[in-house]
């Protein structure tokens, strides 16, 4: 399983996504560019010393990472799907992907997804934060595969 954020603008939100990705071991893909230097400490400082258990991949642009996808379905994660991300069926190869904090995904690459499924929540609100959104969908993704650490 993997988890592929899309030209990320928040630090913070990086280094959360890291340590998620190391404590469930998913391979986490980041798409270029971002909105920060990648050396910026507060990456550091969120993924703290789980950096080093997590598997970075880093992307010149969404093509460069398209071709790495293989067998891989695309799973885009967006609030604009009708599907549900609980009626979803996941396969262990599967690359959940998120879009830009302010922004989301551009259309070519919601038309490059294999599926774009939403997680529910209340009318009255507009969107969770990425990293949370993100360790929603991979416990249920993992959780349906069977394959949650133990």
């Amino acid at each position: 399983m993997r988890i592929a954020m899309f030209e990320p603008e928040i630090a913070g939100n990086v280094g959360a996504v890291m340590r998620l990705c190391a404590c469930l071991g998913a391979r986490l893909d980041l798409i270029e560019p971002m909105g920060f230097v990648w050396d910026d400490r507060r990456v550091r400082r969120a993924a703290m010393d789980y950096i080093d258990h997590v598997e970075v991949v880093r992307h010149a642009g969404f093509e460069a990472f398209y071709g790495t996808l293989g067998e891989g379905r695309l799973v885009l994660f967006t609030t604009k799907a009708s599907q549900s991300a609980y009626d979803y069926t996941y396969s262990p190869d599967d690359v959940l992907l998120f879009g830009k904090e302010s922004a989301g995904v551009p259309d070519h690459v919601v038309e490059a997804s294999d599926a774009t499924v939403r997680l529910p929540m209340r009318s009255e609100v507009r969107s969770l934060n990425v990293a949370t959104s993100a360790a929603i969908a991979l416990a249920e993704a993992l959780r349906q595969t069977g394959t949650l650490p133990r």
